[in-house]
């Protein structure tokens, strides 16, 4: 197992902004805030986000997940013992069964055991050989209707960022040729060097750790395999998809390295507000005026509803405003459930009177013989 020096000079916890003991939600939760604060994408003129999204992203590898969190707090409770056995740049290994009682700690620690097994320590300042890398995870804004989050909707989405070169398909090769292996370390990216009890390995000068050789770079994108450029990409949205969600699309995001696998690609959805309609969970919202003698009197009355057939409810008489009747099953339609549709009445007060809408009120006024406000007692 292999374990970086950095592991010993950084604390992992502190550039997440996270305590100790956090739980992987919260870790996890931290890392997408500052990935959305820090993303190249959103800081194309701030070199120093780039790198504190590199360092975000480094920290979130180890204690996001739980296994290498394990691993990761074993070894800081080594202290400088860990940081200690040797010079700086290279992978260290000893034989546990050449240092006694510290090597049956350090064995048991990272995996080694009885037998003379040796266990390997990685300093991070060396590239690691031409090992498959995946590539990083990218973030994209989608606005959306009301009436497409419900019903759900098929669209896409346009951003910009690096893809897989479209001339050398990320070979990095000008057309006609390909890399060839390094000679001198085998396609392996680190040269062994033995010193006794230690060895340690270092990056092969030659290929820079890469494990092959470019000898003819691609014009388009100069070698690295990858270039920069607007795409568009399709995505399905669930019915009932909600406000701030996020929409997960595997293997959507940046390229791979070394034919690694792609990243993912997280869209997150924005609905715009309806004119008629709200939503409270998977219930759909709405307000429908009536008129004092609706409520009053008792009136059937017909309402919208998101899928264009009107339902008619009974409002009986003496309906206060702000009453609220639920109509099932005419809300939001999801795998797990369906919604109801929520109306609230709410009692309109004309703002102009006829002179007969005037006499027929003062009419009522001078026949009513109870005061809304007796209660009061003023």
């Amino acid at each position: 197992m292999e374990v970086q020096r950095e592991w010993f000079e950084k604390n992992y916890y502190d550039i997440l902004g996270v305590p100790e003991s956090a739980s992987q939600k919260e870790i996890t939760s931290a890392y997408r805030k500052l990935a959305r604060q820090l993303h190249p994408d959103a800081n194309q003129d701030d070199p120093e986000a780039e790198e504190r999204f590199k360092e975000v992203s480094a920290a979130y590898e180890v204690v996001g997940d739980a296994e290498k969190r394990k691993q990761y707090d074993e070894v800081r409770k080594m202290g400088p013992i860990g940081a200690g056995f040797g010079p700086g740049g290279g992978t260290y290994t000893f034989d546990a069964s050449d240092l006694g009682d510290l090597g049956d700690v350090l064995s048991g620690l990272f995996g080694g055991g009885p037998g003379g097994r040796r266990t390997r320590f990685d300093d991070g300042s060396r590239t690691r050989g031409p090992g498959p890398q995946r590539g990083a995870d990218l973030e994209a804004d989608l606005h959306l209707s009301f009436l497409d989050s419900v019903k759900g909707v098929t669209t896409t989405v346009n951003l910009t960022s690096e893809v897989r070169c479209s001339e050398c398909n990320g070979t990095g090769a000008a057309l006609g040729t390909m890399p060839r292996q390094c000679p001198d370390c085998g396609g392996r990216g680190v040269l062994d060097q033995n010193q006794g009890l230690f060895s340690f390995s270092t990056p092969c000068p030659t290929c820079a750790g890469r494990g092959s050789i470019v000898e003819t770079p691609c014009t388009k994108c100069h070698g690295t395999g990858r270039e920069r450029r607007p795409r568009t990409v399709k995505v399905r949205i669930p019915a009932g998809v909600k406000d701030g969600q996020r929409i997960r699309l595997k293997g959507r995001g940046g390229p791979g390295r070394n034919q690694g696998p792609a990243g993912d690609l997280y869209v997150r959805v924005h609905v715009e507000p309806d004119r008629l309609f709200g939503r409270d969970g998977d219930n759909i919202t709405i307000t429908v005026p009536v008129t004092f003698p609706e409520a009053a009197l008792g009136a059937k009355v017909r309402v919208p509803t998101l899928d264009g057939e009107p339902v008619t409810i009974k409002v009986p008489a003496g309906t206060s405003t702000g009453k609220t009747f639920r109509v099932r099953k005419r809300g939001v339609k999801t795998k797990k459930r369906t919604g109801d549709l929520l109306v609230t009445v709410e009692v309109a007060v004309p703002k102009k009177l006829s002179s007969d809408e005037k006499k027929a009120l003062e009419a009522f006024e001078a026949a009513s013989e109870e005061s809304p406000r007796a209660y009061l007692g003023v």
